[in-house]
């Protein structure tokens, strides 16, 4: 089979309907041929010239109309190949038509106009006008062959002279037509592929909005919700649509009535869900009278992380300059206490006094540190080591430093030798954090504390866990631990456990409150299961 260069692009499976279209016509135009041959209707159009002619060619144009109808239904078949071959059978079957029925002449030439007219749809033009050139040729040769051989045949030459400028015609016009045609579909179909990208741009942007957006309709029913408003209302595999806004958030529903009765908004954030989120609702109209609206969920809580982040890195900076300026009278005041302590001469009612200097110097000191280890915020050189030979060592030395009266410390957990990644140092001041605060607030009224440091494997990753037998922590507080400054002692600072919470995080790892069904508190530290740099 030769190539035959496609016209422009245009629907494939377009092109293939026309073509088993024309095909179709084409065996009308064979069905028709047969009915003046072998009907009593051709009589009232003439005798045929040549009978024998007129059937055979009526039998070969209805078996070749079969043929090409079956060759258009494949698959892989070349449409512009079929195009010239069908134009080229309707011109040889045409031609012998004339010459057998030359009182039907007129009326074959002007089905052969159309066969090629449409046969041009699937042809470049150069191909086009071939055709055409060969229809006119062959009848011409066929009216030059009836003047000379049969005698007796009177057709004009003018006859044949307007259908050859007619297939010229015809073939050059429906071209260019079906052109402009695939042109303005192909045209059409960027247009669409490009709004339907834009489209899913648009759908990308609100899908990973950080501000929620929920679109209701005029029955109260979310139509639309993006990821931002999924994880404000539940799991984000959770569909929110279909379901009323008020299920969602009686106060929301009752917010967006009184803003669509009234128009007034209410600026005041609403508490949702158990971790009593601060969300601040914004409406907008979707279109200007229509019912849907728009509802933007801000997250304020953001906004007061990021005014915490913005405190913190100010700290940061500015301890570093106060430290000095602080440590150093408050050193002196300290010196100086100690003086007075060990003068003998100073009154016992006053030394009760100077007890309670030292012990807010110490105080004032601790907060110094705390903030000191908020700025630094060193960086992490993780290294792999036994968890439980540390654990041990850590306990040990606490216990050297911390009297008995204030609480007993003591290891627990697996025997055998448990590797994590973590920074020495920091996990080191990390137990330090987690164990004071146990001693501190970890136990009953009139009871010393007992707190228990575990190493155990906990979903198939390296843990230390740090317990105590106090009176737990309570559910409100839960959600407010490791946040800065947040504390529920009037002697904290509430840098302590966030600080240890950060260093877990630069190490790759995970520190979390873990209630106990029997009482007490447990603060879990997840090691990561590889080396955070190579993660």
């Amino acid at each position: 089979m030769f190539a035959i260069p496609v016209p422009p692009v245009y629907t494939a499976g377009v092109l293939r309907r026309e073509l088993y279209l024309l095909a179709l016509y084409r065996l009308l135009e064979a069905s028709l041929l047969g009915l003046m041959v072998f009907s009593p209707v051709g009589a009232l159009i003439g005798e045929p010239h040549n009978a024998v002619l007129a059937q055979a060619t009526c039998l070969a144009y209805l078996a070749a109309s079969l043929a090409l109808l079956q060759w258009t239904r494949g698959a892989k078949a070349s449409l512009p190949e079929q195009a010239l071959i069908g134009a080229g059978v309707d011109v040889v079957v045409a031609t012998l038509a004339v010459h057998a029925l030359p009182t039907a002449g007129p009326g074959v030439a002007l089905m052969l106009l159309v066969n090629l007219g449409a046969a041009s749809l699937f042809l470049p033009l150069r191909l086009g006008l071939f055709t055409a050139c060969f229809a006119a040729l062959a009848l011409l040769a066929e009216y030059v062959w009836s003047q000379v051989h049969e005698s007796g045949a009177q057709r004009p030459l003018a006859e044949i002279l307007m259908f050859t400028v007619s297939f010229f015609a015809m073939v050059t016009l429906t071209h260019l037509l079906g052109r402009r045609l695939r042109e303005s579909q192909a045209l059409a179909e960027r247009r669409g592929q490009e709004a339907e990208n834009l489209a899913g741009i648009n759908e990308l942007i609100i899908r990973r909005m950080r501000t929620g957006v929920l679109m209701v309709d005029d029955g109260r029913r979310v139509r639309m919700a993006n990821e931002a408003a999924l994880r404000l209302f539940g799991d984000a595999s959770d569909s929110l649509e279909g379901r009323t806004l008020a299920e969602l958030s009686p106060e929301l529903g009752a917010r967006l009535e009184r803003w669509l009765q009234g128009g007034a908004l209410d600026d005041t954030p609403l508490l949702h869900g158990p971790e009593q989120l601060e969300i601040q609702p914004r409406f907008a109209r979707l279109l200007t009278e229509g019912d849907t609206v728009l509802v933007f969920l801000d997250d304020a809580s953001l906004v007061a992380r990021r005014a915490e982040s913005l405190t913190l890195s100010a700290m940061g900076r500015f301890s570093a300059s106060l430290a000095h300026e602080i440590r150093n009278p408050l050193a002196a005041i300290s010196y100086s206490v100690q003086l007075l302590e060990e003068s003998p001469d100073l009154p016992e009612s006053d030394r009760r006094l100077v007890q309670i200097i030292h012990q807010q110097c110490q105080r004032t000191n601790g907060i110094v540190e705390s903030v000191l280890g908020l700025a630094r915020r060193e960086r992490a050189v993780t290294e792999q080591f036994d968890l439980v030979a540390f654990v041990r060592r850590f306990v040990d030395e606490f216990q050297q430093l911390v009297p008995t009266e204030n609480g007993a410390l003591r290891s627990a957990g697996r025997e055998r030798p448990l590797q994590g990644m973590f920074d020495r140092r920091h996990l080191h001041q990390v137990l330090t954090v987690l164990v004071q605060n146990a001693i501190n607030y970890g136990r009953m009224p009139g009871e010393s504390a007992r707190v228990t440091i575990a190493v155990a494997e906990r979903e198939g990753r390296p843990a230390i866990e740090v317990n105590d037998r106090g009176p737990g922590i309570p559910e409100a507080v839960v959600p407010q631990l490791g946040r800065p400054f947040f504390t529920t002692s009037e002697h904290g600072t509430g840098l302590g456990l966030y600080i240890a919470r950060e260093l877990c995080r630069a190490n790759g790892a995970s520190l979390d409150y873990v209630a106990v069904p029997g009482g007490g508190a447990c603060f879990r530290i997840l090691f990561s299961g590889r080396n955070p740099l190579l993660s």
